[in-house]
């Protein structure tokens, strides 16, 4: 994954069902875990291919022409550059301006402290 694409919320349902999985899938398997939504073989090849293209998932085929997805990056490693990039796009890349932004007034004395301890070990 070389340039960051934000997943939407369906996009990162189905990561997340494969980052837990921890494997390969096809999108049989995926079908069978998304049944209660309705979903139909066509709406998960098109999740799935949207995936692919955005390198989030890599396909092989396998036997009898069944593609299997695995993925491309961890959960941790998505969480981390979709951070950077709200960092990046909403505050120029300054920490000091979002967490302001987010805390202005509500941050509590232990917070403070447990912020200004974790910097301090960076």
């Amino acid at each position: 994954m070389t340039e960051f694409q934000k997943l939407t919320d369906t996009e990162l349902e189905v990561m997340q069902v494969i980052w837990k999985l921890n494997r390969s899938v096809t999108s049989r398997e995926l079908l069978e875990i998304f049944s209660k939504k309705s979903w139909k073989g066509q709406t998960i090849n098109t999740f799935l291919s949207k995936l692919v293209d955005k390198g989030l998932l890599s396909v092989t085929r396998g036997k009898w022409r069944v593609n299997h997805y695995s993925p491309c990056v961890t959960f941790k490693e998505y969480k981390k550059r979709e951070a950077k990039s709200v960092l990046d796009t909403m505050y120029q890349g300054s920490m000091t301006t979002f967490l302001a932004t987010l805390y202005d007034d509500e941050v509590t004395e232990e917070e403070l402290v447990e912020l200004k301890q974790w910097l301090s070990e960076k």
